[in-house]
């Protein structure tokens, strides 16, 4: 190895590690980035980031190995620094990593935003939150919507789930359903994309976020707005006009005790306490603290996560199987949900444990996340795991299901029994609401 360079790992989980190689390590002399590691997602580690994708100076392009050998590849490979880059994870998992990279003998790094923030040629809404799963993809469309009743032209780009071929999916633009299956995209994905597309968005996603951008402001239906919506609880790869950033007074003190969640509390102009209408009152007590201590000075809007269910005769008296978004459940540690929320307020019976009849993949998450509980996780990073969550579905003992993920999931994999939809959108209670907080943002783009 030339040691004239740094030698670099970049502990990822294809999304933030990708970016911060583009924006900082990508065309720096200074750097030799030997690796990526892999973590979260499965089925991530084994692949190479192109050399297409990684730029001159990569042209074998770039390993990517499973974390747990991170030890040993710092001294395999003379690392000198390991620059941490995936989100919502609690900070003793944090420093714990570090102690591991620091006892192998290298530095251990967090980046900020000032070397990873991209500065887009148009006005940029940004919605992060400090979880996953707090409720930012109903903020995101509200925003949207709330945008495109002043006549304003909405571009959403999304945190990048790259799950598939990295050099096909460089760029990707999805205007239609019919997009969706011509970039292969997995259920993960479908949910973030297909909303917006159902609203007449839309929305990019990728791996190179910069090609990303310019491509979204010369967008041939025509680009007056960003709208950042933001993955797991990561900041924003744009330089925001406007911060967003969503609580959840389900997980009180998570927003000051999860990386990076408290760095999107900390950097809001706006602050949205979801869920106000299913949390204790203790709890929210707790988060709102939490905000006027990190962030007084920052804009608080109170928001219900309103549900709908299409067909509410499926849960009164019976026993339910509840399917809910897996990252939400799986990384994101939530034990309720608006499935759940559903079957107690329209009278379901009983709730099916899912877990002695979890197949597959899907038995394997169990055991991995084994906190997820009475709760079926909509796990579809691959066509193997879809499988197994129909035939999970299939299997599981129950006299109907109850389908919790933010798209139509009998539309994307076979379930045989009885089903109903819930869905959720965001409602503000009372004042300053969404309106409010973009009235004079809408005032600068229209001069």
């Amino acid at each position: 190895m030339n040691k004239t360079k740094r030698n670099i790992i970049i502990i990822g989980a294809a999304g933030r590690d990708f970016h911060n190689f583009n924006t900082f390590y990508r065309n720096n002399p200074d750097y030799n980035v030997a690796a990526f590691t892999a973590a979260q997602i499965p089925d991530i580690a084994g692949r190479k980031y192109p050399a297409s994708l990684a730029g001159e100076l990569y042209p074998d392009g770039i390993p990517i190995y499973p974390q747990d050998e991170l030890a040993c590849l710092i001294k395999e490979l003379d690392i000198d620094e390991c620059v941490f880059s995936y989100s919502d994870v609690p900070y003793a998992f944090v420093m714990g990593l570090s102690a591991q990279v620091n006892a192998a003998g290298a530095d251990f790094k967090l980046m900020g935003y000032k070397n990873t923030m991209i500065k887009s040629m148009k006005p940029v809404v940004a919605v992060g939150a400090v979880r996953t799963g707090c409720g930012k993809s109903q903020t995101s469309r509200r925003i949207a919507e709330a945008l495109m009743a002043q006549g304003l032209k909405v571009i959403a780009i999304r945190h990048p789930m790259p799950y598939g071929d990295l050099e096909t999916q460089k760029v990707q633009r999805f205007a239609t359903l019919n997009d969706l299956v011509k970039h292969k995209c997995t259920i993960e994905e479908m949910e973030e994309y297909e909303p917006h597309i159902a609203r007449g968005n839309v929305i990019y996603a990728g791996v190179d976020y910069e090609a990303i951008v310019r491509a979204a402001e010369n967008d041939p239906k025509g680009c007056d707005v960003i709208l950042w919506d933001g993955g797991n609880n990561d900041f924003p790869f744009y330089k925001p006009d406007l911060m967003v950033t969503v609580v959840d007074p389900h997980r009180p003190g998570h927003e000051l005790s999860y990386y990076p969640g408290e760095v999107t509390l900390r950097i809001a102009d706006v602050v949205v306490i979801n869920k106000i209408d299913s949390a204790d009152f203790n709890n929210i007590q707790i988060v709102r603290n939490n905000i006027e201590k990190v962030n007084p000075t920052a804009t608080v809007i109170e928001a219900a996560s309103t549900i709908s269910v299409d067909k509410p005769e499926l849960i009164r008296g019976k026993r339910v199987l509840v399917v809910e978004d897996g990252p939400t459940l799986t990384h994101g540690e939530m034990k309720i949900g608006a499935g759940i929320v559903a079957a107690r307020r329209f009278g379901a019976a009983e709730i099916i444990d899912p877990r002695p009849y979890a197949v597959g993949k899907l038995a394997e998450t169990f055991k991995i996340y084994p906190n997820v509980g009475t709760l079926l996780p909509a796990m579809g990073y691959g066509e193997q795991q879809m499988q197994d969550l129909s035939a999970t579905i299939e299997k599981t003992d129950c006299d109907s299901v109850i389908i919790a993920t933010p798209i139509d999931l009998g539309r994307v994999i076979k379930i045989g029994k009885p089903n109903t939809r819930v869905e959720y959108s965001l409602q503000e209670i009372g004042h300053p609401n969404i309106d409010d907080v973009l009235a004079d943002f809408v005032k600068k783009i229209k001069g």
